[in-house]
């Protein structure tokens, strides 16, 4: 027999069964081998030296030498081998739409952003005129009506990170109520559940509120108790910007830890703070509160960013009956002198009714961000008490002023919150990170207006400031706040670890050096320490620079109807949430 033929029946068989003609395994040929780096698994235990193979979208292979060869290679001597990380408040439903790679996060390795804290759908025809009259840098069309066609589109036109979203009950309140300051009847509120439940079976992770903002903030306990029901038979949990973050932090703690309980689905608070100097003392008695309910079996956890300053808009200086009936109708009443002279009075109150950030930042605290009129642009980067000064007014005065000429919210920062504070809730185990930003890039549209830091630099502030430099928590424990724990408070199946059949999204990324650049005088800069990041296996990142691979899914919530066991279910203990923090 020709010895040629002999060798090539070898090869088809060791091709096709994995084995040699001698019958010995053959070596497994990867797609993707990372070699040789510090294995962090997500678990939070101490990393292992080791390898880490990709096959397909899914890792096949984690800890000591993988056996064989990778088509590709990757030496990952000296550097940090992690679970991609969870963004758990992302505010890039904009801007995905006008850069799929998300790159400042891409850059942080961020593989998954998870969205809705206001949801880009279900939404109404009129919602859809005023979503894209209110546009503001970023200009798209608005060719979705339901929160899983938004997120279908973003995956349809090739995004770099995964996305996921909550649905929002602000935007199902505004399906039957509009941005009005009144109660849905009993027959409303069933067809606000039945929106929450479509949404879920889209895909959507749970219901979400942000209770400062009108017209969120009009809907009272009972009603988001019917909608976070809603969401936890369909295997959801509610999260919440809280109704109070100052003077009222504790009765909202404990509003957000009474819908948990009714509802029995768990709860997260958003972007957990104390803001405003005479509301710091009370971390203590915020984190009795969650203990004590996590204590009695009450599954409540949160989230935050790594900065002392939040961001949002003048809206959030002044009171929710000026709003009453959405943006339109707030700049009109804004023109009538009763009105402005009332107004005026309400927000000098430094301990209003209300939850103002004015008063909890001062205006020397407030910093201008971004504007919809291009002739106020000269105007970002000053404070509110310059602007006033210049102007010869008030600053009260110049909020309604600037929002009259703007005709929008306006962007700002407020300085609200102690550096200590921000120390001590990164260290609480049942708190993970999110940026409360969008995923944007330092060119093109995005320079048309400023941004808080956190855009850029929140999860490397993290790795950097906090873990390197000051010690505040260990890096085993900052990846788990990064992947595991969020993945397993979103209950999301088969991501936030470096485990055999998990989706491949991991990051690769140098500790050593891994650093935010961002500032508050000059935001627009790229942290910087982050090699290669891979989602769903496929290189999103590579040597630090963008591929434009178009690696992200649209990652769906458990009841989502496409799924084996997915749909509502009768009750909230139908379904089961594991234990997910220490």
């Amino acid at each position: 027999m020709n010895r040629s033929r002999v060798n090539l029946s070898a090869l088809l068989l060791t091709a096709v069964n994995g084995f040699s003609s001698s019958g010995y395994a053959a070596p497994p040929m990867h797609d993707t081998i990372i070699r040789n780096g510090l294995i962090y698994d997500g678990s939070g235990r101490p990393p292992v030296a080791g390898d880490v193979a990709i096959d397909g979208d899914r890792i096949t292979h984690v800890g000591g030498k993988a056996p064989g060869r990778g088509r590709k290679e990757v030496d990952a001597h000296g550097l940090a081998i992690a679970p991609g990380f969870i963004n758990m408040l992302s505010h890039a439903e904009d801007s995905l739409l006008v850069d799929g790679r998300g790159l400042s996060d891409l850059k942080q390795g961020i593989t998954l952003e998870v969205m809705g804290e206001s949801s880009m759908g279900p939404l109404s025809t009129s919602m859809k005129a005023l979503m894209k009259q209110r546009q503001m840098d970023a200009h798209f069309d608005i060719d979705w009506t339901t929160l899983g066609e938004y997120l279908e589109k973003l995956q349809k036109r090739g995004i770099s990170p995964n996305v996921a979203s909550f649905v929002g009950a602000g935007t199902v309140r505004t399906n039957f109520l509009g941005e009005d300051d009144r109660e849905p009847t009993a027959e409303q509120l069933k067809s606000m559940q039945g929106l929450v439940h479509q949404a879920m079976e889209e895909g959507a992770l749970g219901v979400t509120t942000a209770l400062i903002y009108a017209p969120d903030s009009f809907a009272k306990t009972p009603e988001l108790m019917a909608l976070a029901s809603e969401s936890a038979r369909c295997g959801g949990m509610y999260i919440a910007h809280i109704r109070s973050e100052g003077d009222r932090a504790l009765e909202a703690v404990q509003e957000t830890i009474d819908i948990a309980r009714a509802s029995g689905a768990p709860a997260e608070i958003y972007h957990l703070k104390l803001a405003g100097r005479s509301n710091w003392s009370k971390l203590d008695g915020l984190v009795k509160l969650v203990d004590n309910a996590r204590a009695d079996g009450t599954r409540i956890t949160a989230d935050m960013y790594t900065y002392t300053a939040g961001s949002t808009g003048l809206d959030a200086a002044m009171p929710p009956w000026v709003q009453d009936g959405g943006l339109e109708a707030w700049i009109a009443r804004l023109h009538e002198p009763a009105v402005r002279a009332k107004l005026i009075t309400e927000m000098r109150d430094p301990h209003p009714a209300w939850e103002s950030l004015y008063q909890s930042a001062g205006a020397s605290g407030t910093l201008l961000l971004g504007f919809k009129n291009p002739s106020l642009r000269p105007l970002i980067g000053k404070t509110l008490a310059e602007v006033a000064a210049s102007r010869g007014v008030s600053p009260e005065d110049a909020i309604i002023d600037l929002v009259i000429e703007d005709g929008s919210e306006v962007r700002v920062a407020y300085f609200l919150m102690s550096e200590d504070n921000v120390k001590r809730e990164l260290a609480l185990p049942w708190v993970s990170i999110a940026s409360d930003s969008d995923a944007r890039a330092p060119e093109g549209v995005f320079l048309e207006s400023s941004v808080h830091p956190r855009a850029y630099g929140n999860v490397a502030r993290l790795l950097g400031k906090y873990v390197r430099q000051e010690k505040v928590i260990t890096l085993q424990e900052a990846i788990r706040k990064l992947t595991a724990q969020p993945a397993a408070n979103l209950s999301l199946k088969s991501r936030g670890r470096l485990t055999p059949g998990y989706f491949a999204d991991v990051v690769m990324f140098d500790p050593a050096i891994i650093q935010d650049h961002a500032t508050f005088d000059k935001p627009q800069q790229l942290a910087t320490g982050v090699q290669d990041v891979w989602v769903n296996g496929i290189r999103a990142l590579k040597d630090g620079s963008p591929t434009g691979a178009p690696s992200g899914r649209f990652v769906r919530g458990r009841a989502w109807s496409g799924a084996p066991s997915g749909g509502c279910r009768a009750s909230s203990k139908e379904w089961h949430w594991e234990r997910n923090t220490p």
